[in-house]
């Protein structure tokens, strides 16, 4: 009976141990901290971004494991739902950028000014939908 809990332990470990080095990986190879980092001329604060993401998952993985809870108030979750966005909105404009995804579609459309209030749009579009959703004002099931 104890090999199968072992096995099982094995198993879980590995696929966690797999997961999280195609994450990394992703985040390294877009290039999320780098760019960060030079675009917010912080790069001596690199080590820091890299830490945090790091905790950060790690503190993901925990919450999404174990039934743990913090008493941070509704104050509290606000100010973590915006650390949050922040997180998801770099990681999806660093992939965007990498892919040259916003060039492609400036030079489809003929945009030649203002591509940063597109991108500006999208970014808050994404965003009040977002919170649309979250808040129970879009009954809409995923």
């Amino acid at each position: 009976m104890w090999w199968r809990i072992l096995i099982l332990i094995v198993i879980g470990a590995s696929g966690g141990a797999t997961v999280s080095a195609g994450i990394v990986a992703l985040i390294t190879t877009i290039g999320v901290v780098a760019r960060l980092a030079g675009k917010s001329h912080t790069a001596e604060f690199a080590k820091h971004y890299e830490t945090s993401i790091t905790l950060g998952a790690l503190a993901g993985t925990v919450f999404s494991l174990f039934p743990v809870t913090v008493p941070i108030g509704e104050v509290g979750l606000i100010i973590t739902g915006g650390f949050i966005g922040i997180f998801v909105g770099v990681l999806a404009m660093s992939l965007a950028e990498s892919l040259n995804i916003t060039s492609i579609y400036a030079r489809r459309v003929q945009l030649s000014k203002g591509i940063c209030y597109v991108i500006l749009g999208i970014a808050l579009g994404r965003g009040i939908g977002a919170f649309l959703q979250l808040s129970g004002f879009l009954n809409i099931d995923v």
